[in-house]
This record gives C-alpha cells, structure tokens and sequence, in this order.
C-alpha cells in the first residue's frame, strides 16, 4: 500500500511538470524547503550533547514549563513534527513522563505558528533569495569541518538558506502560476469548502510530512491570489491535523508510553480542528479584531492566516489545560501494556525501541532503564532460587526471619525463570546496543559498553544462583546442623546484599549509596569461608563430611560470584551518571586493600 501510494504522487508529480513548467519551480520550492528542515533538524541533532537530561529536567517540572519548552524549541528547530518524534525518543527512554510530554505538544503546537508569522511577516516582503545564498556557501564550508559543533552550525546554516530559498521559489512559482491557470476559480464557500479544504490540507501535510510546508505552500498562495482567505484557513486547520500523523508513524516503534503520547497529540490537534470548524465565525471576528488593534491592514490576508493560525491553536491549549491529568488516565486505561511479543509469560523489554535511536542520549537513557528492568527480573530470579520472597528481603525485617520465610515449598525451576524473565531482554538489549552505537561518540560508547557489561554481571549472577540452588535445596533441612546453618548463612548474607543494592537503587542520598556499597564490599570477604578458616574448622573437628565440604567450597564461590557480579552491576547501574560519586568514584567506593585491612582489623 505504501509503495503504491507512493509511486501515484511520482506520476501526479511527473504529470504536473509535463503540463506547466511553474509547477515544476513550486514543487522544487517544496522540495528545497523541506531539504532545508532535514538540514536544520540534522543541526540541532549535533549541539544535544551530556546536557540534555538537565535541560529537560528544568524545563518540564512544570506544566507551564513543558509548554515553553515545546514553544521555544519548534521555534527554533521550525518543525513540530521533529518536536514531536524527539519527545516519543524522550518518553520512550524514561527522561520525561506522559504529563510531561503532553505539554511538550501542546507547546509545540503554539510554535508552530511562529513559522506563519515569519513568512507572513518577512518571507514575503523580503528578497529572502538574497539571503539565502550566503548561508548556503558558509553552511557548506562548516559542513566540511570535523569539529561537531562547527559542522551543526553548518548544517543550521545551509537548512535555514534551503528553508529561504524554498520559499522564495515556491512565491515565484505561484505568481507565475496565475498568469497561465487561477486557481482561486475552485474556491468552494460555506461549510463545503471548509470541510473540503480541511481534508485537502490534511493530505498535503500526509504527503509532505510536515506542517510547516504546508503552511509555506498555503501562505504563498494565498499571497498570489492563488486560494481564498477562507479557504486557506481551512488549509491551515488540515494542517494541524495532518501533522500528527508524522507523530504516530514515528511512535510505530516505540513503547507504550510513546503509543500513548501521539494518541493524545491525535486527540488535542483533531479536537482543536473541531473546535475550529465549529466557531469558525467566531475565531474570525477575534482574528478581525487583533489585526485592527496592531494596525494591520484589512487586506493582509497573510498576516490574518497567521493571526488565526495562533488563536485556534491557543484556545486549544486552554480548552485541554484543565483535563490533561483525566486525558492522561484515559490513555492509561484504553492503551494498556502488552503482556509480550512472543508468547504469553514471557517478558519483553519496556524501554529499547526504535524511537529512542534519534538521539545517543536518548538511547543510553533507555539501555539504563532497560538495564534496570533486567535487574529488577533478575532480582526475583535469584530470590526465589534461594528461596526466598522478595517483599521479606526489601522489608524492614530481621534477616534471620527472612530466610525463614520460604517463597515456595516445591522445587522452582530457574532455568524456565530465566526463559521468561531474562533471556529475551538481554538479547534484545544487546541487539539495541550494536545499533545504538553506530550514533555515538567515543564517550557514549564508553557509557554503552560499561553497561554490557552490567547485563553481562547479571545474567552471571542469575546462572550461578542456579547451580547453588541444587546444594541449598539438599541441605535446607539436613540433620547435619553444621552444613545447614552454613547454608542458611548464605542465603542470608545473599539477602543482605538484595536489599542493601534495593536501598541503593531507591536512595538520592549520595552519603548512604557510598557507605552501602563500601559495606557490601567488607560483607563479601567477610563470608568467604575459605579465607576466614570456618571451612578448614568444619573440616579439622569433623563436623562436616568431605563431601559436605566440597559442595560448600564449591558453592561458596557461587555465592561470591554473585555478590561480585551484582556489587559491579550496582556501581554502574546505581551511580547517577554525571554525579558526584561517578566523577570521584575511584577515591569514594571502598577498594580491595581497605576491604582486607578492615576485616585484618577485626580479625
């Protein structure tokens, strides 16, 4: 279907150049523009480096912030539709959260208008060509340069002269276009025409994939003459409309959370155009009234087009302001997450998709959270292997009442847990990561690798919970009250380290993430029982038998693998990345020598 449609715009397209040559010059004014906006979004692509979470951080806290930030940031990028799919890649990665991100677009809507007031203000009034020329030639050479800053200036440079000369092509075409055919001869009044125009406006934005080019195309027909002023007010309703189609193709790949996202753009852009086909007359005696309160004359249809772009989109805005927490819920309980791709009980990743590869950091904030959600999997894996009930390890209960508290009384198979918990996340993390890194810098992919790495730990510690399990279930209740209480204490000290890595992941706190890693550092060696000689005393007095000794031997490296995995897990994972302790790691986290010379000391 794709294909078809595709190849019936080639041949309206070829069609249309075999009869007038002045399509050809406005088609090629479409196409440059929107060479231009690839350009420009490629730009600003280059300047969101490290700093990004912070931004967005200070700039969504609040509602009236998220706003600002979707105003200012289309303003600047000129395309909603780019605004659109970067907050899908911001949602989906776990950086902003649905509320969030609805004012996010909801902003972007209003600065969106900012690119009608442009052309309507200046575009048309200006030699723009003139301009554009010299930001074409610097843009080029910067292009060319290997700084990375440098080359994003380039690339706004040459996006905004592409943008310019589109334009200034598209106004000359029009103008040629009416001395041969007038289109405003099809103008369609009443309700008809408004439906109509609203529809076509609608396919243009499907076909050209952007909003602002749409926009071009109505204002510079408008200003030739070539459509009537009502008619391009419903043009420029369509428009607002067709643009979220680019939203929802681009949340195809996304997660939930983006799916939610460009549903809720759908719904506020359709209402919108509905509140704007209803009081058409209405917002057009508002848009009368702006134009002469700023003295603008009754003939600048352009300027008005633009006026009434702003008014219908900021009445939107304060028609949804007071129900975006209920839109949220709606979309929450209509748009529930699915249980798995691949079969039911099987675990399928939340946070790596598609949609968050627009951006490195972006993508290594979504490998973190996935990375998080692998652990969290891991977790009970390795508590129901000890048998073990996660609610007991993360409550406030004494450890020995802990491992009194059995998860199940019948064998749990880890091998069938691992098939449905881990197995398909950490292929699909690594699988994510080969990708991801062909978008980063030599930093990022630092970042990536360090939490290979960490998958990589986790799934160690999960399978070398499973060859423990054999020798904890024989001797969970052996008569030998030696060997049972040497297993009990490891499970117990397993659980410590559970929920001291639980306190970990759950604290701000950057003092007490210090100190609970330094002491699950100590609380490795200290239950080593082969270098601190309670092994060799079970052995020497007879209170175990050899066999007995050689499970516990084997089984305490097990358990020490494990503590090793998940401590280095835990320092990658946990650490706010860009925050005091992963500056100063070295010098804070507790070393190997200090953890031997403190357990020297109370030996």
């Amino acid at each position: 279907m794709k294909h078809l449609s595709l190849v019936f715009i080639l041949c309206v397209l070829a069609y249309g150049f075999w009869i007038s040559p002045n399509f050809i010059e406005i088609a090629s004014g479409v196409a440059i523009f929107l060479f231009g906006m690839l350009s420009l979004e490629q730009g600003f692509k280059s300047f969101s480096g490290g700093i990004l979470e912070d931004i967005l951080k200070n700039s969504t806290d609040k509602l009236y912030k998220s706003i600002g930030f979707g105003a200012i940031s289309t303003s600047l990028m000129q395309s909603s539709s780019l605004v659109s799919i970067l907050t899908i890649s911001f949602l989906s990665a776990g950086l902003i959260t649905l509320y969030q991100a609805i004012g996010i677009i909801f902003g972007a809507n209003l600065g969106t208008t900012t690119g009608a007031w442009l052309i309507a203000g200046l575009g048309l009034k200006v030699d723009i060509a003139a301009y554009a020329m010299p930001m074409l030639v610097f843009g080029t050479v910067l292009v060319f340069q290997k700084n990375v800053p440098i080359k994003g200036i380039g690339y706004i440079l040459t996006g905004l002269g592409f943008l310019f000369l589109g334009i200034f092509y598209m106004k000359e075409g029009f103008e040629a276009f009416k001395n041969s055919i007038d289109l405003s001869a099809f103008a369609v009044v009443g309700l008809k025409g408004l439906l109509l125009f609203t529809g076509i406006g609608i396919f243009a934005t499907l076909v050209m994939q952007s909003s602002h080019a749409t926009l071009v195309l109505i204002i510079t027909a408008l200003a030739a003459g070539q459509i009537s002023y009502e008619n391009a007010l419903a043009l420029a309703i369509g428009a607002n409309v067709g643009t979220t189609i680019t939203a929802i193709m681009g949340a195809m790949g996304s997660n939930i959370e983006g799916k939610r996202l460009a549903a809720a753009h759908f719904i506020f852009n359709s209402v919108t155009a509905l509140i704007a086909i209803i009081f058409i007359h209405q917002i057009i005696y508002v848009v009368d009234f702006i134009t002469y309160e700023m003295q603008i004359a009754k003939d600048n249809y352009t300027l008005k087009l633009a006026i009434f772009h702003t008014v219908f989109n900021t009445v939107g805005i304060l028609v949804f302001l007071p129900f975006i927490h209920k839109l949220v819920r709606l979309l929450e309980k209509i748009l529930k997450e699915g249980i798995s791709k691949d079969e039911i009980g099987f675990d399928s990743v939340k946070y790596i998709n598609n949609s968050v590869l627009e951006l490195p950091e972006t993508s290594i904030n979504a490998l973190i959270n996935e990375t998080k959600h692998l652990y969290e999997n891991a977790f009970e894996v390795i508590a129901h292997g000890l048998n073990l009930k996660r609610g007991a390890i993360v409550s406030a209960l004494d450890l020995e009442e802990v491992i009194k508290i059995h998860y199940s009384h019948h064998y749990i198979s880890i091998d069938n847990l691992y098939r449905h918990k881990i197995k398909n996340i950490y292929g699909e993390i690594i699988e994510f990561a080969t990708k991801a890194q062909t978008i980063m810098n030599p930093k990022h992919i630092k970042e990536l690798y360090a939490l290979k790495l960490a998958c990589r730990d986790i799934v160690e510690a999960v399978k070398d919970t499973k060859h423990l399990q054999k020798n904890l279930i024989k001797y969970a209740a052996h008569p030998n009250e030696y060997i049972q209480e040497q297993y009990d204490t490891l499970r117990k000290s397993l659980a410590e380290l559970l929920r001291n890595i639980h306190i970990i992941s759950t604290t701000k706190e950057e003092d007490e993430i210090v100190l609970l890693l330094s002491k699950v550092k100590v609380h490795t060696q200290k239950y080593d029982i082969l270098s601190n000689g309670t092994l060799d005393n079970l052995i020497r007095n007879h209170f175990i038998t050899n066999e007995m000794a050689t499970s516990l031997m084997n089984d305490t490296t097990y358990a020490f693998n494990i503590r090793k995995n998940l401590i280095a897990m835990a320092e990658v994972l946990f650490i706010e990345k860009g925050g005091d302790i992963k500056n100063l790691h070295g010098d804070t986290i507790i070393s190997e020598k200090d953890v031997n010379s403190i357990l020297a000391k109370r030996g």
